[in-house]
């Protein structure tokens, strides 16, 4: 698993999987693809498709979520 967090913060490239934890412990987290970026270096907002409703929403990243770069960890 590669996850990317700089100085200046979380970033984000199409495709890669954002990774929320659940609210408290025992509690499912939530997991959704990019699919739009508002800033070319990878800083949020972002566009996220949710697995679990396949919906888009915009999402502003807080501290219990991280960035999972799918592409590195099949070797592209």
């Amino acid at each position: 698993m590669n996850f990317e967090m700089t100085g200046s913060g979380i970033h984000a490239h199409l495709g890669d999987q954002v990774v929320v934890d659940g609210p408290t412990v025992g509690k499912p987290g939530r997991d959704g693809e990019v699919v739009g970026l508002h800033h070319d270096d990878g800083t949020p907002p972002y566009d996220v498709r949710w697995s679990d409703t396949g919906r888009v929403s915009l999402f502003f990243p807080g501290p219990d979520a991280h960035v999972r770069h799918l592409g590195d960890a099949e070797g592209k």
